[in-house]
């Protein structure tokens, strides 16, 4: 059990809580939408990251990029299941489905869902509920999908994250 559990409860509730980055710095999407989900500081999260990843305590480097595999880690750690819903890696990429036309498909509007999408040449965390969305680009604010910059983003991997029933 990671040292997050053991430090007492995050920000759990029925809203939708901003990611907090209280490290001084610029932050990357893994550990925003972690922080978005759990209601937990940013640094708090990383060192989950750092955790997962075997660094030792007394170093501290930023977490720049992560895999889902971290990010299912860190969610693990704070009391939550992550599960892949649909990954469309087998498609050519202007085949994948937009941001916008997923938003339009049925889906859970009380479960968080954690999209793997194209950002240039890169990869991006973006998180949604509902109709909102929160990412690095909002600045760990939730705003509504059509409002957001990400609709025309074509999507890698959809995962869906609910609190885990195991204690």
């Amino acid at each position: 059990m990671g040292e997050a559990l053991q430090a007492g409860a995050g920000g759990l509730t029925s809203t939708l809580n901003p990611a907090h980055n209280d490290t001084g710095r610029v932050a990357f999407c893994g550990p925003y939408v972690i922080s978005a989900i759990t209601g937990w500081t940013i640094s708090k999260v990383e060192d989950e990251i750092r955790r997962y990843r075997e660094i030792p305590e007394h170093r501290k480097p930023v977490v720049r990029g992560t895999y889902a595999d971290e990010v299912e880690g860190a969610l693990a750690a704070f009391g939550y299941r992550m599960t892949l819903k649909r990954s469309y890696m087998h498609l050519p990429r202007k085949q994948r489905p937009t941001v916008w036309s997923w938003m339009q498909q049925p889906r859970n509007a009380w479960a968080h869902y954690i999209l793997a999408i194209h950002k240039g040449k890169e990869g991006h965390w973006i998180l949604i509920r509902g109709a909102k969305m929160c990412d690095t680009y909002t600045e760990g604010r939730w705003t509504f999908v059509c409002d957001g910059p990400h609709r025309g983003a074509r999507i890698m991997e959809v995962f869906e994250v609910r609190r885990s029933l195991e204690p």
